[in-house]
């Protein structure tokens, strides 16, 4: 195996092994003895890659946001209709809530961001992007009614999806997310929907 491959699948084995300490215990709470071993490297193999506890947690962030970002491109490359679109990413989402290692770890992450010290604002800045120009695209179409806000809705509904996986989280370990986040599409929809 070439050396390069070689250092690409150590430093991803170090993020997984790194993502489910966190996504257990937290960023203070975990130790870089528990990501070794959990990720069965060396600590030279870690310190290679990594310069610190906060390196890592920013690299499993990072990590998370693309595995996101790779899980939405289908979604958003669709012919769905907009409206569609925003509420399979919320689906998505919520699976990879329950499914993914490293996207659990990530959302942890980015609520403890103050922690060590990390802006994780952009990743907000980026889903409401997103769902703001779906929400114009869907009222070109006509599936949204005309005089909504989508700025100031975009940014409503990523708080709500937000509050709504952490509820979960807290209250059932994410046991019921998925359930919780149509509940809430329950709720949304009819706030969306154009006058008959």
């Amino acid at each position: 195996m070439p050396q390069q491959q070689r250092a690409k699948e150590t430093r991803l084995a170090v993020i997984e092994g790194a993502a489910t300490v966190f996504a257990a215990t937290g960023y203070g709470n975990a130790s870089l003895s528990d990501i070794i071993r959990n990720a069965a490297v060396t600590k030279g193999a870690l310190y290679f890659h990594f310069t610190s506890k906060r390196d890592l947690a920013l690299a499993v962030i990072e990590e998370q946001h693309s595995i996101v970002l790779a899980a939405g491109a289908a979604i958003l490359g669709s012919e769905s209709p907009a409206l569609d679109k925003i509420i399979g990413l919320c689906r998505m989402f919520g699976r990879q809530l329950l499914d993914e290692p490293i996207v659990q770890a990530g959302i942890r992450l980015t609520f403890e961001a103050s922690a060590f010290e990390a802006d994780v604002s952009g990743r907000y800045e980026d889903w409401i992007g997103t769902v703001q120009q779906l929400l114009v695209e869907a009222q070109i179409h006509g599936t949204v009614r005309p005089d909504l806000d989508p700025a100031t809705f975009s940014r409503y509904l990523v708080a709500s999806f937000t509050g709504v996986q952490m509820l979960s989280d807290v209250l059932t370990g994410r046991e019921d997310v998925l359930a919780r986040i149509e509940q809430m599409w329950e709720f949304m929809l009819p706030a969306l929907m154009p006058a008959r």
